[in-house]
């Protein structure tokens, strides 16, 4: 099964990345796929934010899945911010400081490969801690980026 979810972790990889690397036919597209992979992400991280906070029983293989989904998903968070297409839910600031924007993105990637470890090692304790660093990395950008 593991071989299995890594398959479909790559395909899903994959399917995100090469529309975003061939860029966007419309600016509504690019809106559409980065709000789509927020939804993903979001429903994910919120399976093991769930078992973190004691809300649901603790399995450490489902948070192990659903941690690998927010990990893959974490790598393309800048992919739908391209010039052209501001608007969405999206602040301007983006596209002024981009810079600024990468670096929060990447901190929230490298935290997403935190909490991936953490739920990999099937400790919960671990698992509290990375769940609340990668719940931050997104808080922080959300808060500076998202209307």
């Amino acid at each position: 099964m593991t071989f299995q979810l890594h398959i479909l972790a790559g395909l899903l990889a994959a399917a995100v990345a090469i529309p975003a690397a061939a860029q966007f036919a419309r600016p509504d597209d690019a809106i559409k796929y980065r709000k789509a992979q927020m939804v993903l992400k979001q429903a994910h991280l919120g399976r093991v934010a769930a078992m973190a906070s004691g809300r649901v029983p603790f399995d450490a293989k489902v948070a192990a899945d659903n941690a690998e989904i927010v990990s893959v998903l974490g790598r393309t968070t800048t992919q739908g911010f391209m010039a052209g297409s501001e608007g969405g839910n999206a602040k301007a600031e983006i596209w002024k400081e981009t810079a600024k924007f990468n670096e929060l993105a990447e901190k929230a990637d490298a935290e997403s490969g935190k909490l991936l470890a953490a739920a990999k090692a099937g400790n919960l304790d671990a698992l509290k801690t990375a769940v609340a660093a990668t719940g931050g990395t997104c808080k922080a950008c959300h808060d500076a980026y998202r209307n």
